[in-house]
């Protein structure tokens, strides 16, 4: 959600902390703020602004020169946006600054007592706590002031830590929120991000929670906040700097759409087994003993990626014949679930950070449970906890909305799949149909893109709608949750998604010409039962648009999918209904890339 950069070497800082938090604006933000020192100066000079990176831009003066900084992008929990609720944080005397992503649970009691000893604060922030916190600490070291101040602390954070009286060095620290450091020649980088890193460096290291770091420009050491040190090595970064950039497009999220077919290549690349007709997932340290041993499959994600695992547990049950089921990881994780050794947990995060998922990794740890990550980015937390999974080979996706991954998410389930279902009853000729299937989606996503401008007109149908009803039976059903939540986030539309054999049990009340509906019509055994739904609509008048393999008579537009396998249909039914929101998005002039009041990683609860 909120992203730190920093910097310590010999370079001029500003400039290369406001790069940073360019490259960090698509995680949502509603200010900024940059602080920056030398050995050669004293004391520390900060400048801090509501709104965008460019309203920050402008307010730094010509002469804001430093060598070392930390600098951040806020995105509200405690207080109002406004230039002093932006971060970074100063204490009475100037002399330390925090930035700081995650949300402290004890700073209303700790603010208390602070203001009890006569400290006065200037924000409503619960960051602030920190930074009085650490000034008051009597320790002789920088490292030992914050790691007195972390062990008062209860919650989630990310921290970057500077002190006038330390000028030749930036702590940070990580608990439950990302905390990532870019190893240069003679300088160091901090972020919560990779994308802020990429431009200067491939070299990473990933803090742990329960871990902090000190960097200085030749030197960075680790060690845990009861101050044992821990050995960090460096991994190398697969994306490079370019993989962030918009490549011509207006849009983040026009480019992602349109990188699909590329990204699906990716993510079945060097996985076919074609000799025994199913698929390599040596990430999985899952024998076919232990996979013969599943009793049942419980997904766990957040928002597009537990629709996703909706989507991933239709596939587990037909084609592996495994009981599975997909459940929001923010409610698993609060309502003390039953942990069964003989199932197996998939937890689904783009991110591999999501606060939510994560949280329930570990519990689901703490009990014992095998856990699988199904993640994008390489190193992430979730990647780290869990016990194997799969890397979904996205590439970076900066748009907070998210749907090239959401695909390969999808894709990435199908592969795990077929591989439980060959090591149990799934025959040779079905494993062969779904590979087929599988290698057919990348051409068949590229030939929905060329409906571009059809979609487009549709959209322009639909702009002034101000709900929308979307439908689907079974296999169409997570497609349709999908598909709504693309239009809210983007669109600001109000959408909801029903099962169709849910209409005549309630929605139908809310059907009149104003309200349009998008029904998920896939050419299985369902059909004719989609069919005799959309009849109960347009006998009330309703206005619909189908996403089908075949011309609707029933519906007033239809968008024809190419048609692949029924189990993997479902991939390519949602991809127009991305176009679909994106330009329905695009004429009502939102601001795509930073949908409001959204975050590309929550990363707090």
């Amino acid at each position: 959600m909120c992203g730190i950069v920093g910097y310590i070497g010999k370079r001029d800082v500003a400039p290369l902390l406001l790069e940073g938090l360019q490259r960090l604006e698509y995680r949502g933000y509603d200010s900024a703020g940059i602080v920056v020192t030398s050995p050669k100066t004293s004391g520390l000079k900060m400048v801090k602004a509501k709104g965008r990176v460019r309203d920050l831009e402008a307010k730094v003066p010509a002469r804001f020169k430093g060598t070392t900084g930390i600098a951040h992008t806020r995105w509200a929990t405690h207080g109002a946006p406004s230039d002093v609720n932006a971060h970074p944080h100063l204490d009475a005397e100037g002399k330390v600054a925090v930035v700081h992503n995650g949300i402290i649970d004890n700073a209303s009691d700790l603010r208390r007592k602070l203001e009890a000893d006569g400290v006065e604060f200037l924000s409503e922030t619960d960051t602030e706590v920190l930074v009085h916190l650490i000034a008051r600490s009597q320790a002789t070291k920088l490292e030992d002031k914050v790691r007195e101040t972390l062990r008062l602390i209860e919650g989630t954070y990310g921290i970057a830590v500077m002190h006038a009286d330390f000028p030749d060095r930036i702590v940070v620290a990580r608990n439950g929120s990302p905390v990532v450091l870019g190893i240069g020649e003679k300088e160091m980088f901090v972020a919560s991000d990779i994308a802020a890193l990429v431009a200067h460096t491939r070299q990473i290291v990933t803090l742990d929670d329960g871990e902090m770091a000190t960097l200085k420009a030749d030197d960075f050491r680790t060690y845990t906040t009861e101050g044992t040190r821990t050995t960090a090595e460096p991994t190398t970064v697969e994306w490079e700097a370019a993989s962030y950039d918009m490549g011509g497009h207006d849009t983040y999220m026009h480019k992602e759409i349109h990188e699909q077919a590329d990204a699906v290549d990716r993510v079945l690349r060097g996985r076919i087994d074609d000799r025994f007709s199913t698929v390599h997932l040596g990430g999985l340290n899952l024998d076919a003993r232990e996979a013969r041993r599943i009793r049942r499959v419980k997904i766990l994600g957040c928002g597009t990626s537990y629709h996703a695992g909706m989507i991933g547990a239709q596939m587990i049950e037909e084609l592996a014949r495994i009981p599975a089921d997909a459940e929001p990881a923010s409610e698993f994780r609060y309502r003390n679930a039953v942990v069964d050794p003989d199932t197996l947990y998939v937890a689904v995060s783009q991110s591999g950070e999501t606060y939510d998922v994560l949280a329930a990794v570990q519990e689901l740890k703490r009990k014992g449970a095998r856990v699988l990550g199904v993640v994008n980015v390489v190193g992430s937390a979730i990647a780290r906890e869990a016990d194997g999974g799969i890397y979904v080979h996205a590439g970076p996706e900066v748009c907070v909305v998210s749907t090239k991954c959401f695909t390969n998410t999808t894709v990435a389930f199908a592969l795990l799949a077929l591989h439980l279902g060959r090591t149990r009853d799934l025959s040779v000729r079905d494993g062969k149909r779904i590979i087929e299937g599988l290698r057919k989606l990348p051409a068949q996503i590229a030939e929905i893109m060329e409906q571009e401008e059809d979609v487009k007109k549709l959209a322009q149908q639909f702009a002034d709608a101000r709900s929308m009803l979307f439908i689907g039976r079974v296999r169409g059903y997570p497609v349709a949750r999908e598909a709504s939540l693309k239009l809210k986030e983007v669109s600001y539309i109000h959408a909801e998604a029903y099962p169709a054999s849910e209409l005549k049990h309630g929605p139908l009340a809310l059907i009149e010409p104003a309200l349009p509906t998008v029904a998920i019509v896939p050419d299985d055994d369902l059909l004719e039962k989609n069919r005799a739904a959309m009849e109960e609509i347009k006998a009330r008048s309703g206005k619909i648009l189908a996403v089908a393999h075949q011309h609707q008579e029933k519906a007033d537009e239809t968008i024809v999918v190419p048609k692949n396998e029924d189990e993997l249909d479902p991939i390519l039914m949602g991809i127009p209904l991305q176009l679909l929101a994106y330009h329905t998005a695009l004429a009502l002039g939102r601001d795509i890339d930073k949908p409001r009041n959204l975050a590309k990683s929550v990363t707090v609860e």
